[in-house]
């Protein structure tokens, strides 16, 4: 059973913060509802970056990883261009 239920609209806002500091449009950002095992941040086929909260980890101790993973998605992404 995962830890929470749903992702809620605070936890939505803090990943669009952190996104927005890394100057990402919140166009391109998606955020299932749902959490999952295990969270993910991946490039999705439309173009657009899906960040899924982890289901197991607490969302306080998840969080500090997403800017790391969405770096290292658009950071790989540059490099291939």
């Amino acid at each position: 059973m995962s830890a929470f239920p749903a992702v809620s609209f605070q936890q939505i806002s803090q990943i669009l913060e952190l996104t927005d500091q890394l100057d990402i449009s919140r166009e391109v950002i998606e955020i299932p509802l749902s959490p999952d095992r295990p969270g993910a941040v991946r490039r999705l086929a439309n173009g657009k970056i899906e960040i899924v909260v982890d289901a197991d980890v607490p969302f306080t101790q998840w969080l500090p990883t997403v800017s790391q993973k969405v770096l290292a998605l658009v950071t790989e992404e540059s490099s291939s261009d």
